[in-house]
């Protein structure tokens, strides 16, 4: 496995058991497999337990009676088939609310069924903490759940949809067309030029937060050229050379991050302030000043996004 397959939510090797999905009898059998287990996840927060490990419970537990959508499989695990729920119907009595609004929604939820131990928690807040085999877990079925939740009708006619495949699709009853997931590609640049990397923020950010400058690729663009024309837009600086790095699926709510490494042909920053609130080249040394937490201006990269992990990686001069 390469360095860069090591990013959170990569480098699990689950078994995703794709043959499978088609077969309702054999999902029904894994179901009621012994070893089986589910992850409950309530409006894109996954259940985690006491030691930051995703809340698996058995697929007969009480707290599962009130999902209003089938379960997805996600995969074979060495202890078993792995499967995720969606609970967003159940309302904590005590109001709970979640803070969708906020940049890292900091509440948890905890349901009366679950175990003590067990609470609902944004995903971003604990990736860094899940092993590889439950951030992959997390990330799948956050997404899957998401997709879902904003495609229950057909695109086609309009109808009603009804979930396929073990989760994996939609059909439509009343057209026939079939659905399937989607995953929206986004190019993240690391900028290099001499000692310098380019960073940027967007408005609403916390206070020093700044990163990798990135944004969605467009259809029927190669990524080089997506690269190139997201640092032009927003920065209005020129790239020439540029390879790819490292991926990182990203269920918010489904992206796949392409990590670039792109050689700037310039240094003086034009900035869009539709895209960005600013920009800025910084050393090497201030980028560690940083992750040690030692710089005034800019805050450590958050744990866990597919930024830091190029920005620490260019500092130990390992991107391969």
């Amino acid at each position: 496995m390469r360095h860069a397959e090591t990013v959170t939510f990569g480098g699990s090797g689950m078994d995703r058991a794709a043959h499978l999905r088609g077969d309702a009898a054999r999902i029904g059998a894994l179901w009621r497999d012994p070893g089986a287990r589910v992850v409950p996840i309530w409006r894109g927060k996954p259940s985690v337990d006491g030691s930051a490990a995703l809340g698996w419970v058995a697929t007969d537990h009480p707290a599962l009676v009130s999902a209003g959508e089938p379960a997805i499989f996600i995969g074979l695990d060495d202890g078993g088939p792995r499967f995720a729920l969606d609970l967003s119907g159940w309302a904590p009595a005590d109001g709970g609310a979640s803070d969708p609004g906020a940049f890292l929604d900091a509440t948890e939820q905890r349901h009366p069924d679950l175990p003590a131990d067990h609470r609902f928690v944004e995903l971003r807040g604990v990736m860094a903490d899940l092993s590889p085999r439950d951030a992959e877990c997390a990330a799948t079925a956050r997404a899957l759940i998401g997709w879902h939740g904003s495609h229950r009708f057909c695109s086609a006619c309009g109808a009603r949809s009804e979930v396929a495949m073990a989760g994996w699709q939609r059909i439509c009853g009343a057209c026939g067309a079939q659905h399937f997931p989607r995953t929206d590609p986004v190019v993240i640049m690391l900028v290099t030029r001499g000692n310098n990397v380019l960073l940027g923020r967007s408005p609403g950010w916390p206070e020093g937060m700044f990163s990798c400058l990135a944004g969605f690729m467009e259809p029927g663009e190669p990524m080089e050229a997506a690269v190139r024309r997201e640092v032009l837009e927003e920065t209005g600086i020129k790239v020439g050379s540029v390879r790819y790095l490292a991926s990182q699926p990203w269920p918010y709510p489904a992206s796949l991050m392409l990590g670039a490494a792109a050689e700037a042909l310039d240094e003086a920053i034009t900035l869009d302030p539709a895209e960005l609130e600013a920009a800025r080249w910084v050393s090497r040394e201030d980028m560690a000043r940083a992750f040690a937490g030692e710089h005034p201006e800019i805050r450590a990269p958050r744990r866990g996004a597919i930024a830091g992990f190029l920005l620490r990686n260019w500092l130990a001069d390992r991107l391969v």
